[in-house]
């Protein structure tokens, strides 16, 4: 009796992807007597794939916030018209030099171009000196500030062929109003990726930004040629296309930072928040939040209004010790016996301002109760109660509830972010007689 050879049939299939929610099946490998491979018949799904790993992050849409898709559409729309206004905004510049003309000299443009880069370069160190400790907190409203200075650094370059006399002190002011674009747009890009970033992989958000920021300054730059081609030497048209370009431009900018939920607090959405919580007992999510907050700063509100109250204008984070007068410092030192014995920070209230000082050795927890506690004493201030009391009472009562909710609706409580430099001031327990260093 012959051996019956039976033949096992195996069968492999490929799948790619960079995500297993996100896996499509290119090939089929079929293993008998001989190998059949079935590749996929939608080769072009494959093809575009690969082509979106190169400006997506790894896993999308997974890896990163909901707001990030968004965001990116009309950033990119907002660099796309910056591209094509900077190649308005250069062509008027090198006019302005004199490049072109026989009268011009190598030395006169080149010292002209030094002075405008040495103006920006100082102008980066005083906006850092300055701001940069704020930038964090309130990145939509520095984002927004940013390409704002970058839209006046492009109009006074435009601007300067039309003022001979005063060519250098306007390119120097737009070298200025540039400067703090570069580290305002840089800082706040970082705080914005920290944000995206769902799977630790803010260094991956960062590289995939380059290639679309990269995608769109080259389209920008052939469409700015075309523009600059087609315009030249009819300035109505050239004025017009700039100032199109920049009203879209500041639209755009605006929608982005309105697509942004961020889920970290800083002193308006602090604000908010409580106030909410102690009118209804609950906690607003960071997607509410983001549709309440002001993206602009508050001078520039014009929906302000002297009945509108906002807490956070009411609060000062951070006070010199040394800068209080005897009777301010003797109510501080009674109130460390009896308020604060245990607390790392004292609350002092002048002239309807609540400061905050808190100890050298303060966490972030420690800082995020200091200032929910300051904004309690400046929501009671109005109704001319005790205000120490009061509001010991509530966050006795209330505080551990409200961080609980906090978490729960998603705030990254542990991740203060604080505006301005905090002054962490030494301070005595009187009533002790010890020192608390």
């Amino acid at each position: 009796m012959e051996d019956s050879k039976i033949q096992q049939q195996l069968i492999i299939e490929e799948w790619s992807g960079s995500s297993s929610t996100k896996l499509f099946k290119t090939a089929s490998i079929t293993a008998s007597s001989s190998f059949s491979i079935t590749r996929s018949a939608d080769r072009f799904n494959h093809v575009w794939r690969r082509f979106l790993d190169a400006f997506v992050p790894e896993g999308f849409p997974g890896s990163v916030t909901p707001d990030y898709v968004p965001f990116q559409v009309w950033d990119s729309l907002q660099g796309l018209s910056t591209y094509i206004r900077t190649m308005l905004s250069t062509q008027a510049l090198l006019s302005a030099i004199g490049v072109g003309e026989k009268s011009a000299t190598i030395i006169g443009a080149t010292f002209q171009w030094f002075l405008r880069d040495l103006t920006g370069m100082l102008g980066g160190i005083l906006f850092t000196f300055y701001q940069g400790s704020n930038l964090d907190s309130n990145a939509k409203m520095w984002r927004l500030v940013a390409d704002l200075m970058n839209d006046l650094g492009m109009l006074m370059d435009l601007l300067s062929p039309l003022f001979p006399s005063a060519f250098l002190f306007i390119v120097c002011l737009g070298s200025l109003s540039r400067s703090f674009t570069g580290v305002a747009s840089g800082a706040t890009r970082a705080a914005l990726t920290q944000h995206f970033a769902l799977q630790n992989n803010a260094a991956d958000i960062s590289a995939k930004e380059g290639s679309q920021e990269t995608m769109a300054t080259m389209i920008g730059m052939a469409l700015g040629m075309l523009v600059a081609r087609i315009t030249t030497e009819n300035p109505l048209a050239i004025w017009f296309s700039f100032l199109s370009l920049t009203m879209f431009h500041m639209y755009a900018n605006y929608k982005a930072v309105r697509c942004l939920a961020l889920d970290s607090l800083n002193f308006e959405r602090s604000s908010i928040l409580l106030q909410h919580f102690i009118e209804t007992g609950q906690v607003l999510s960071p997607k509410q939040v983001s549709t309440m907050e002001h993206v602009l700063p508050l001078w520039t509100t014009l929906r302000l209004s002297k009945s509108a109250k906002f807490l956070h204008t009411r609060v000062k984070l951070g006070l010199r010790v040394s800068s209080l007068d005897h009777p301010k410092m003797a109510n501080l030192l009674n109130s460390a016996g009896s308020f604060y014995k245990k607390a790392k920070y004292f609350l002092v209230e002048r002239k309807g301002i609540i400061s905050v000082i808190t100890h050298k050795d303060s966490t972030a927890a420690d800082i995020l109760k200091s200032y929910i506690h300051a904004l309690v004493m400046a929501n009671l201030m109005d109704e001319k109660r005790s205000l120490h009391l009061e509001s010991q009472s509530w966050m006795d009562k209330q505080y551990e509830n409200f961080v609980q909710k906090l978490k729960s609706s998603g705030w990254k409580t542990q991740r203060l972010l604080s505006p301005s430099i905090i002054w962490k001031a030494h301070w005595y327990i009187e009533s002790l007689g010890e020192k608390t260093d």
